[in-house]
């Protein structure tokens, strides 16, 4: 039956985002006289409202059930603001309900979205019976519910704006119609409504844009330490200046405008200059930022610290300068304790001392040989009764040691006593082989100089119509390789480098040699067995054995070594001069196992055609009993093959030059003397006939 309702020309309403918008939806209105009816909702308020009392309120709604029940249409009492509902009005509610032969109860709250469907569905159940029936689930537990789909849908929107708006300059405009066709978006506008949906956007926006500046924020951030570097390098400039003279003062450098850009407008953070990606520059106004401020302090103290550690370190200097206890040669370990104090620990690590030590040592000891030198040069005539083969015998050099051993040049160097030794050969081999590799001078040397000074202003007659071999700049250095196995390599070589000064040179007949050594125990077919190297040419191989398998190794080494070159044009190796030794324990020079291992030796040097020497005879020796002599004899025939090959390399060689010469000229200069050859001799040479 129809039913008139008083409710003419009222708005209907079809969805939450019509509120407050009804110009954007289409607008119908409630049409005026009887309508069809096929049930009720029964509305009751049960929140805390003004100027109400919820009893009246229940007795109209009781009064107003009695006349709907006489339409025999189903009824379904709604409980209205949950969200906000009072519990004895929601108790009270349900008891009338109860009452009136108990109607079904829906708890709901419009604002929450919570049981709206639900009422609408119990009623709907009501009036078609066939229709399942419908669960009743009290507010609460719909709000959990309803809390925790929106929350799934929440998550997935989220990931949706996520994937689909990575710059923070996108606008809601562009991108809510990209998002329009997906379910994502659509879930939760239906739950929420497109107002939070925007608004969830515009979140994501604003944090995007916040990344953005702190990652700008941190780019400049890391460049004004270099700004400051750059700019205001000197403490003195700075160190009594405040924050505001400081920014005058950065604004006055030349360099300024390439660290630093003045914006119009400020802070920084909220104008354009955030996504001018292209512009590196740090917006001045960060100056003013208590980061910025933080940095400039902390590129202070560096300054003052610096300075510090300089003060320290000249402190230092001018304390090993004066301090007793430093002598040439004396170890850090030994000066520590006199030199260093508390506060030279507190601003520098150890090793910054032990370099400047190292230096200042090596200063001390360059001065000490200086002096040591013209010390043996004033008492050039301890030197004057030598054989003629400049190799003084120990009396003698006892004598030479007696003498000068109370001067104090010859104490200064007593911690270097075997460089003092190879000073003293040294000396006496320029003595009595005055050339310009001995000289003491080197390469101060007055003849090195003056032949210097020739060469860079006049070119011989013999160099203009012939090109001399270039001399080979090894003359002087000697590459050893030492094989041997189970150590035996490495213990000779440690035995050879103890023989030679500080600096690696070895003193044969009087003459300082380069000597580099590379003891080989292993493979040498890999890589860091080899012979040669890159950096290392050998010039002759020393082979040690002591039983049958360290002589198999010496053997099978060779062979493979030589057929690693074989076929090549620089097949050097195959032609290496080589030397077998037998080492054996100090003074263990008899029994059968002894004279079958030299029977052995001596009949593999002859199948590789090398060089063997028989053990040392018991006395002086180093360890394995290879004594000095063992070792000056296979240096010396390492240089006569030397020799040989450059002979051969440099073949019938250029033309003699001149006999005679238009002028001569006697000039006597002392070696590392500070007036030099040129002063002499330029007047002479820039002549206009000369």
């Amino acid at each position: 039956a129809a039913t008139k309702l008083a409710s003419a020309e009222k708005l209907m309403y079809f969805c939450t985002d019509q509120l407050g918008l009804e110009q954007d939806f289409e607008q119908k209105q409630m049409p005026e006289g009887k309508l069809l009816v096929d049930g009720f909702l029964l509305c009751v308020d049960v929140s805390r409202g003004m100027n109400r009392n919820f009893d009246e309120q229940l007795k109209f709604v009781s009064n107003l059930y009695n006349q709907l029940a006489k339409t025999k249409k189903p009824v379904v009492v709604v409980l209205t603001k949950c969200d906000e509902g009072v519990e004895r009005y929601i108790r009270d509610a349900h008891a009338f309900a109860l009452g009136k032969k108990n109607l079904q109860v829906v708890e709901t709250s419009a604002r929450s979205n919570v049981n709206v469907d639900l009422a609408f569905g119990t009623l709907v159940q009501l009036v078609d019976k066939s229709r399942g029936k419908t669960k009743i689930i009290p507010y609460f537990e719909a709000l959990k519910q309803q809390s925790q789909q929106i929350a799934a849908a929440k998550d997935k929107y989220e990931w949706l704006v996520s994937r689909l708006v990575k710059s923070h300059n996108e606008t809601w405009a562009n991108v809510g119609r990209k998002m329009q066709p997906a379910p994502e978006y659509q879930d939760y506008v239906y739950l929420e409504g497109t107002q939070k949906a925007k608004k969830l956007f515009l979140q994501h926006v604003h944090r995007l844009k916040q990344e953005h500046i702190e990652r700008r924020r941190k780019m400049y951030l890391a460049l004004l330490p270099q700004a400051f570097e750059a700019l205001i390098p000197d403490l003195d400039e700075i160190d009594h200046l405040g924050r505001a003279k400081v920014e005058k003062l950065l604004e006055a450098k030349p360099d300024f405008l390439k660290w630093f850009v003045v914006l119009e407008e400020t802070p920084w953070d909220a104008t354009s200059h955030v996504d001018n990606v292209e512009n590196e520059r740090i917006p001045f106004d960060l100056m003013e930022t208590p980061p910025a401020e933080q940095l400039y302090e902390a590129h202070l103290e560096k300054l003052r610290n610096e300075r510090k550690r300089a003060e320290m370190r000249r402190a230092f200097r001018e304390n090993l300068e004066t301090s007793p206890f430093v002598t040439p040669g004396k170890p850090w370990e030994e000066a520590r304790s006199f030199i260093m104090n508390e506060d030279f620990y507190l601003w520098l690590e150890e090793s910054v001392y032990m370099d400047i030590y190292g230096k200042h040592q090596k200063q001390l000891i360059d001065r000490a040989k200086e002096e040591f030198q013209e010390l043996l040069l004033e008492y050039s005539e301890l030197f004057y009764e030598l054989e003629l083969d400049a190799k003084p015998s120990k009396e003698k050099m006892g004598v030479i040691q007696e003498v000068l051993g109370e001067e104090q040049r010859f104490k200064a160097l007593q911690k270097l006593q075997a460089e003092r030794d190879a000073l003293v050969l040294k000396h006496i081999h320029f003595v009595y082989h005055p050339t310009k590799e001995t000289c003491p001078s080197c390469p101060g040397c007055a003849d090195s100089k003056i032949e210097q000074l020739l060469g860079s202003r006049f070119i011989r007659p013999s160099e203009r119509h012939h090109k001399n071999p270039p001399a080979d700049p090894n003359v002087d250095r000697i590459n050893l390789v030492i094989l041997g196995k189970d150590g035996l390599a490495r213990e000779l070589a440690n035995e050879i480098r103890a023989l030679c000064t500080n600096d690696d040179k070895y003193v044969l007949e009087g003459k300082m040699y380069e000597l580099s050594l590379r003891p080989i125990e292993g493979n040498v077919r890999l890589p860091v067995n080899a012979f040669q190297t890159p950096t290392f040419q050998p010039h002759g191989c020393l082979c040690l054995y002591n039983s049958k398998e360290s002589l198999s190794y010496v053997v099978e080494s060779i062979e493979k070594s030589r057929e690693s070159t074989l076929g090549r044009r620089d097949n050097h190796l195959g032609h290496l001069p080589l030397t077998l030794i037998l080492v054996n324990k100090r003074g263990d020079t008899s029994g059968d196992t002894l004279h079958s291992l030299i029977q052995q030796g001596q009949q593999i040097a002859s199948r590789l055609q090398c060089v063997f020497l028989d053990p040392a005879a018991a006395g002086i020796g180093y360890g394995r009993n290879v004594n000095e002599k063992q070792i000056s004899q296979v240096l010396k025939g390492l240089l006569d093959s030397k020799r040989h090959l450059n002979l051969l390399g440099s073949g019938a060689g250029g033309l003699k030059e001149p006999a005679e010469a238009e002028l001569r000229i006697v000039l006597c200069l002392m070696c590392g003397d500070p007036c030099g050859a040129d002063e002499a001799l330029l007047p002479l040479l820039q002549a206009q006939g000369c």
